[in-house]
Protein backbone atom coordinates (compact mmCIF):
# COMPACT_ATOMS: atom_id res chain seq x y z
CA UNK A 1 0.00 0.00 0.00
CA UNK A 2 2.82 2.17 0.88
CA UNK A 3 4.59 2.06 -2.13
CA UNK A 4 1.03 2.30 -4.34
CA UNK A 5 0.58 5.55 -2.88
CA UNK A 6 3.73 6.61 -3.25
CA UNK A 7 3.70 5.11 -7.25
CA UNK A 8 -0.25 6.88 -7.93
CA UNK A 9 1.32 10.61 -6.09
CA UNK A 10 4.44 10.47 -7.95
CA UNK A 11 1.89 9.17 -11.48
CA UNK A 12 -0.26 12.07 -10.59
CA UNK A 13 2.56 14.76 -10.64
CA UNK A 14 4.64 13.29 -13.58
CA UNK A 15 1.93 12.42 -15.85
CA UNK A 16 2.55 15.21 -18.19
CA UNK A 17 6.44 15.75 -17.91
CA UNK A 18 8.61 15.40 -20.62
CA UNK A 19 11.59 13.07 -19.54
CA UNK A 20 14.32 14.64 -22.36
CA UNK A 21 13.59 17.50 -19.60
CA UNK A 22 14.65 15.68 -16.99
CA UNK A 23 17.91 13.91 -18.83
CA UNK A 24 18.75 17.53 -19.92
CA UNK A 25 18.69 19.02 -16.21
CA UNK A 26 20.96 15.78 -15.04
CA UNK A 27 23.49 16.17 -18.01
CA UNK A 28 23.67 19.74 -18.74
CA UNK A 29 21.61 22.19 -16.46
CA UNK A 30 22.92 20.50 -13.23
CA UNK A 31 26.14 21.12 -11.07
CA UNK A 32 27.47 17.89 -9.33
CA UNK A 33 29.89 19.41 -7.46
CA UNK A 34 26.85 20.82 -5.49
CA UNK A 35 25.17 17.94 -5.52
CA UNK A 36 28.55 15.90 -4.25
CA UNK A 37 29.37 18.53 -1.39
CA UNK A 38 25.63 17.88 0.02
CA UNK A 39 25.84 13.97 0.54
CA UNK A 40 28.84 13.75 3.42
CA UNK A 41 25.74 16.49 5.51
CA UNK A 42 23.09 13.28 4.89
CA UNK A 43 25.99 10.69 6.03
CA UNK A 44 26.69 12.77 9.20
CA UNK A 45 23.08 13.30 10.15
CA UNK A 46 22.93 9.65 10.84
CA UNK A 47 26.07 8.84 12.50
CA UNK A 48 25.82 12.15 14.79
CA UNK A 49 22.25 10.15 15.38
CA UNK A 50 23.84 6.47 15.99
CA UNK A 51 26.39 8.51 18.54
CA UNK A 52 23.79 10.11 20.50
CA UNK A 53 21.88 6.67 20.93
CA UNK A 54 24.44 5.50 22.22
CA UNK A 55 24.92 8.23 24.59
CA UNK A 56 21.26 7.67 25.54
CA UNK A 57 22.29 4.16 25.91
CA UNK A 58 24.78 4.79 28.56
CA UNK A 59 22.70 5.42 31.70
CA UNK A 60 21.12 1.60 30.99
CA UNK A 61 24.19 0.00 31.59
CA UNK A 62 24.14 -1.27 28.01
CA UNK A 63 27.79 0.27 25.91
CA UNK A 64 27.33 -1.33 22.78
CA UNK A 65 29.85 -0.51 20.02
CA UNK A 66 29.63 2.20 17.83
CA UNK A 67 30.23 0.60 15.05
CA UNK A 68 27.41 -1.42 14.84
CA UNK A 69 25.33 1.36 15.99
CA UNK A 70 25.69 3.42 12.79
CA UNK A 71 25.22 0.34 10.82
CA UNK A 72 21.75 0.04 12.97
CA UNK A 73 20.85 3.43 11.89
CA UNK A 74 22.12 3.11 8.20
CA UNK A 75 20.24 0.02 7.94
CA UNK A 76 16.97 1.35 9.82
CA UNK A 77 16.79 4.42 7.29
CA UNK A 78 17.55 1.96 4.65
CA UNK A 79 14.55 -0.52 5.19
CA UNK A 80 12.12 2.05 6.00
CA UNK A 81 12.07 2.89 1.93
CA UNK A 82 10.56 -0.98 1.54
CA UNK A 83 8.52 -1.05 4.74
CA UNK A 84 7.96 2.85 6.22
CA UNK A 85 8.59 2.89 9.96
CA UNK A 86 10.04 -0.45 10.12
CA UNK A 87 13.48 0.97 10.63
CA UNK A 88 12.79 2.01 14.05
CA UNK A 89 11.89 -1.97 14.90
CA UNK A 90 15.10 -3.12 13.01
CA UNK A 91 17.86 -1.15 14.20
CA UNK A 92 17.00 -2.97 17.83
CA UNK A 93 16.87 -5.98 16.36
CA UNK A 94 20.62 -5.49 14.95
CA UNK A 95 21.44 -4.34 18.58
CA UNK A 96 19.94 -7.26 20.07
CA UNK A 97 21.57 -9.55 17.92
CA UNK A 98 25.21 -8.11 17.31
CA UNK A 99 25.68 -6.66 20.69
CA UNK A 100 23.16 -8.79 23.38
CA UNK A 101 21.17 -5.47 24.36
CA UNK A 102 17.99 -5.66 25.67
CA UNK A 103 15.37 -5.09 23.30
CA UNK A 104 13.01 -3.37 25.47
CA UNK A 105 15.36 -0.64 26.82
CA UNK A 106 16.48 -0.23 22.96
CA UNK A 107 12.71 0.58 21.41
CA UNK A 108 12.25 2.92 24.83
CA UNK A 109 15.63 4.70 24.08
CA UNK A 110 14.08 4.93 20.36
CA UNK A 111 10.94 6.64 21.35
CA UNK A 112 12.43 9.54 23.78
CA UNK A 113 14.79 10.26 20.29
CA UNK A 114 11.84 10.50 18.56
CA UNK A 115 10.13 12.55 21.31
CA UNK A 116 12.69 14.94 21.39
CA UNK A 117 13.46 15.23 17.32
CA UNK A 118 9.50 16.35 17.39
CA UNK A 119 10.09 18.78 19.70
CA UNK A 120 13.39 20.26 17.89
CA UNK A 121 11.23 20.37 14.75
CA UNK A 122 8.15 21.56 15.69
CA UNK A 123 10.29 24.28 17.47
CA UNK A 124 12.24 25.18 14.22
CA UNK A 125 8.58 24.83 12.82
CA UNK A 126 6.78 27.65 14.65
CA UNK A 127 10.25 29.81 14.43
CA UNK A 128 10.19 29.21 10.44
CA UNK A 129 6.65 29.98 10.57
CA UNK A 130 6.90 33.52 12.40
CA UNK A 131 9.46 34.77 9.87
CA UNK A 132 7.68 33.65 6.81
CA UNK A 133 4.11 33.83 8.00
CA UNK A 134 2.84 34.94 4.44
CA UNK A 135 4.54 32.12 2.58
CA UNK A 136 2.87 29.65 4.56
CA UNK A 137 -0.74 31.03 4.25
CA UNK A 138 -0.31 30.58 1.05
CA UNK A 139 1.05 27.28 0.94
CA UNK A 140 -1.99 26.23 3.18
CA UNK A 141 -4.70 27.63 1.16
CA UNK A 142 -3.37 26.07 -2.51
CA UNK A 143 -2.83 22.33 -0.47
CA UNK A 144 -6.38 22.74 1.09
CA UNK A 145 -4.63 22.28 4.35
CA UNK A 146 -7.22 23.63 7.34
CA UNK A 147 -6.26 22.70 11.00
CA UNK A 148 -9.74 24.00 12.22
CA UNK A 149 -11.67 21.98 9.31
CA UNK A 150 -9.89 18.98 10.41
CA UNK A 151 -10.86 19.27 14.11
CA UNK A 152 -13.91 20.81 13.47
CA UNK A 153 -15.12 17.20 12.12
CA UNK A 154 -14.83 16.06 15.63
CA UNK A 155 -17.36 16.87 17.97
CA UNK A 156 -16.80 17.31 21.85
CA UNK A 157 -18.64 14.37 22.38
CA UNK A 158 -16.30 12.90 20.19
CA UNK A 159 -13.26 13.96 22.15
CA UNK A 160 -14.93 13.13 25.29
CA UNK A 161 -15.95 9.37 24.42
CA UNK A 162 -12.63 8.88 22.86
CA UNK A 163 -10.87 9.74 26.22
CA UNK A 164 -13.13 7.92 28.60
CA UNK A 165 -12.67 4.86 26.10
CA UNK A 166 -9.14 5.21 26.34
CA UNK A 167 -9.08 5.13 30.29
CA UNK A 168 -11.32 2.38 30.42
CA UNK A 169 -8.31 0.43 28.30
CA UNK A 170 -5.86 1.57 30.09
CA UNK A 171 -7.36 0.68 33.50
CA UNK A 172 -8.13 -2.75 32.44
CA UNK A 173 -4.61 -3.25 31.07
CA UNK A 174 -3.21 -2.10 34.16
CA UNK A 175 -5.81 -4.66 36.24
CA UNK A 176 -4.86 -7.89 33.85
CA UNK A 177 -1.14 -6.93 34.88
CA UNK A 178 -1.87 -7.21 38.20
CA UNK A 179 -4.32 -10.38 38.60
CA UNK A 180 -2.09 -12.90 36.18
CA UNK A 181 0.64 -14.27 36.64
CA UNK A 182 0.64 -14.87 32.90
CA UNK A 183 1.72 -10.46 32.52
CA UNK A 184 4.81 -11.19 35.11
CA UNK A 185 7.04 -11.15 31.89
CA UNK A 186 4.85 -8.19 30.27
CA UNK A 187 5.65 -6.20 33.30
CA UNK A 188 9.46 -7.09 33.16
CA UNK A 189 9.23 -5.89 29.71
CA UNK A 190 7.27 -2.65 30.15
CA UNK A 191 9.83 -2.05 33.06
CA UNK A 192 12.83 -2.16 30.48
CA UNK A 193 10.98 -0.07 28.09
CA UNK A 194 10.51 2.43 31.08
CA UNK A 195 13.93 2.44 31.86
CA UNK A 196 15.08 3.20 28.07
CA UNK A 197 12.32 6.16 27.88
CA UNK A 198 13.37 7.77 31.04
CA UNK A 199 17.54 7.34 30.27
CA UNK A 200 17.81 10.86 29.01
CA UNK A 201 17.59 11.94 32.37
CA UNK A 202 20.41 10.48 33.18
CA UNK A 203 23.08 11.59 30.58
CA UNK A 204 26.07 12.56 32.16
CA UNK A 205 27.06 14.76 29.62
CA UNK A 206 23.76 17.00 28.45
CA UNK A 207 25.37 19.67 26.27
CA UNK A 208 27.13 17.24 24.26
CA UNK A 209 23.82 15.53 24.00
CA UNK A 210 22.15 19.12 22.91
CA UNK A 211 24.67 19.24 20.05
CA UNK A 212 23.91 15.62 18.64
CA UNK A 213 20.51 16.69 18.79
CA UNK A 214 20.58 20.25 17.16
CA UNK A 215 23.65 18.70 14.50
CA UNK A 216 21.51 15.83 13.47
CA UNK A 217 19.07 18.90 12.22
CA UNK A 218 21.63 20.78 10.92
CA UNK A 219 23.14 18.16 9.17
CA UNK A 220 19.85 17.43 7.30
CA UNK A 221 18.99 21.28 6.53
CA UNK A 222 22.54 21.37 4.43
CA UNK A 223 21.83 18.17 3.35
CA UNK A 224 18.78 20.11 1.29
CA UNK A 225 20.00 23.33 0.94
CA UNK A 226 23.46 22.46 -0.75
CA UNK A 227 21.01 20.78 -3.70
CA UNK A 228 19.47 24.32 -4.05
CA UNK A 229 23.08 25.12 -5.93
CA UNK A 230 22.57 22.50 -8.58
CA UNK A 231 20.20 24.43 -10.42
CA UNK A 232 20.07 27.92 -11.63
CA UNK A 233 16.30 28.46 -10.72
CA UNK A 234 17.02 27.51 -7.08
CA UNK A 235 20.46 29.17 -6.70
CA UNK A 236 19.25 32.27 -5.21
CA UNK A 237 16.03 31.77 -3.27
CA UNK A 238 18.08 31.57 -0.36
CA UNK A 239 18.36 29.67 2.96
CA UNK A 240 14.86 31.24 4.26
CA UNK A 241 13.29 29.73 1.17
CA UNK A 242 15.16 26.43 1.86
CA UNK A 243 14.51 26.39 5.68
CA UNK A 244 10.62 27.10 4.39
CA UNK A 245 10.46 23.77 2.03
CA UNK A 246 12.60 21.98 4.37
CA UNK A 247 10.18 22.22 7.45
CA UNK A 248 7.00 21.23 4.95
CA UNK A 249 8.87 18.28 3.67
CA UNK A 250 9.64 17.23 7.20
CA UNK A 251 6.50 17.17 7.91
CA UNK A 252 5.29 15.75 4.14
CA UNK A 253 7.75 12.33 5.17
CA UNK A 254 4.79 11.76 7.77
CA UNK A 255 2.79 10.41 5.21
CA UNK A 256 3.53 6.36 5.06
CA UNK A 257 5.20 6.24 1.75
CA UNK A 258 8.92 5.11 1.38
CA UNK A 259 11.00 7.95 2.30
CA UNK A 260 8.20 10.18 1.87
CA UNK A 261 8.37 10.10 -1.77
CA UNK A 262 5.62 11.37 -3.68
CA UNK A 263 4.02 13.48 -0.62
CA UNK A 264 7.82 15.00 -0.22
CA UNK A 265 7.68 15.67 -3.64
CA UNK A 266 4.56 17.57 -4.01
CA UNK A 267 5.29 19.43 -0.70
CA UNK A 268 8.56 20.94 -1.20
CA UNK A 269 7.74 21.89 -5.15
CA UNK A 270 4.48 23.72 -3.94
CA UNK A 271 7.01 25.77 -1.57
CA UNK A 272 9.27 26.16 -4.53
CA UNK A 273 6.48 27.40 -6.97
CA UNK A 274 5.40 29.97 -3.92
CA UNK A 275 9.02 32.03 -4.32
CA UNK A 276 9.25 31.91 -8.00
CA UNK A 277 9.84 28.54 -9.64
CA UNK A 278 8.33 27.31 -12.31
CA UNK A 279 6.42 24.34 -12.08
CA UNK A 280 8.01 22.04 -14.55
CA UNK A 281 11.74 23.19 -12.96
CA UNK A 282 10.06 22.60 -9.14
CA UNK A 283 8.96 19.09 -10.10
CA UNK A 284 12.32 18.01 -11.76
CA UNK A 285 13.93 20.24 -8.84
CA UNK A 286 12.64 17.61 -6.13
CA UNK A 287 12.69 14.38 -8.72
CA UNK A 288 16.39 14.62 -8.66
CA UNK A 289 16.78 15.63 -5.21
CA UNK A 290 15.10 13.02 -3.54
CA UNK A 291 16.28 10.43 -5.87
CA UNK A 292 19.67 10.63 -5.39
CA UNK A 293 19.12 11.80 -1.52
CA UNK A 294 17.52 8.23 -1.36
CA UNK A 295 20.20 6.55 -3.24
CA UNK A 296 22.84 7.41 -0.90
CA UNK A 297 20.54 5.84 1.98
CA UNK A 298 20.59 2.83 -0.31
CA UNK A 299 23.96 2.28 -0.50
CA UNK A 300 24.69 2.81 3.15
CA UNK A 301 22.12 0.44 3.93
CA UNK A 302 23.76 -1.95 1.47
CA UNK A 303 27.23 -1.05 3.10
CA UNK A 304 26.27 -2.27 6.67
CA UNK A 305 24.80 -5.42 5.61
CA UNK A 306 27.56 -6.29 4.05
CA UNK A 307 29.88 -5.07 6.88
CA UNK A 308 27.51 -6.81 9.60
CA UNK A 309 27.74 -10.39 7.61
CA UNK A 310 31.37 -10.39 7.90
CA UNK A 311 30.75 -10.46 11.60
CA UNK A 312 31.36 -14.18 12.58
CA UNK A 313 30.22 -14.02 16.00
CA UNK A 314 27.16 -11.11 16.38
CA UNK A 315 27.29 -10.59 20.33
CA UNK A 316 31.41 -10.56 20.59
Amino acid sequence: MPLALAAGILWWMYRGIRWEEFEDALSHKMSWTWMLLSMPFGVAAQVLRAMRWRQVLAPTGERPRLSTCIHAVFLSYASSLVVPRVGEVLRCGVLKKYEGTNFSCLVGTVVTERIIDTLLILVLSFLTFLTQIPVFLTFFHRTGVSLGSMLGTFSLTGWMVTAVCGLFALLCIVLLTRRFHFFSRTKSVLSDLSNGLLSVRDVKQPVLFAFYSIGIWACYFLHFYLTFFCFDFTAGLGPLAALVAFVVGTFAVLVPTPNGAGSWHFAVKTVLVLYGVEQTAGALFVLIVHTLQTLLVVLLGVWSLLALSFRRNPCR
